[in-house]
């Protein structure tokens, strides 16, 4: 058992670098045939440039001018003609829903024992907006683009209008 209260014995220094020479000069030549060849291809780059001169010498410049006028011939005029195409208005449709009544099977009093009643019953919503699959419309579904703020009736004949409200245009009860 060790003593809790002595120092722990620190390890073994690492001993002196005891690489062999030839494993030491291998790495210093390995090095300098880098370096010389980074120098070669460094100075290959150099055989196109020209040394600079101590003296600048002028140039020669040699002018000719030609006195002569000529006439151009006209050239033909160029029109294009552009037709500009106006683009369409809004639409707007206005549709008039119409309570339709449905006639029931039976009109009058049972002939088997049953009770009578009133045998019609009657709807009152017709949709006049409809989705792309063909159904009517309800509170709370999406609106299309075309129909922002237009006004129909689901399917039960409430009347909804479509409405911009928390960051969706929406079908809301008119």
């Amino acid at each position: 058992m060790t003593n809790p209260y002595t120092a722990p014995i620190p390890p073994a220094p690492r001993p002196p670098d005891a690489r062999p020479l030839r494993k030491r000069a291998l790495v210093w030549l390995g090095g300098s045939a880098l370096f010389l060849t980074g120098v070669l291809i460094g100075s290959t780059g150099d055989a196109e440039q020209q040394p600079v001169e101590a003296k600048v010498r002028p140039a020669t410049t040699v002018t000719a001018t030609a006195t002569t006028t000529a006439t151009p011939e006209p050239a033909p005029t160029v029109t294009e003609t552009v037709k500009v195409k106006a683009k369409p208005a809004p639409t707007v449709t206005v549709t008039r829903t119409a309570a339709a009544r449905v006639a029931g099977a039976g009109g009058g009093s049972g002939g088997t024992g049953g009770s009578g009643g009133s045998g019609t019953t009657s709807r009152t919503g017709t949709c006049s907006i409809v989705s792309n699959a063909g159904n009517c419309y309800s509170a709370g579904q999406f609106c299309r683009n075309s129909d922002h703020g237009a006004v129909t009736s689901t399917a039960s004949g409430t009347t909804i209008k479509c409405v911009y409200s928390a960051n969706a245009w929406r079908w809301t009860a008119a």
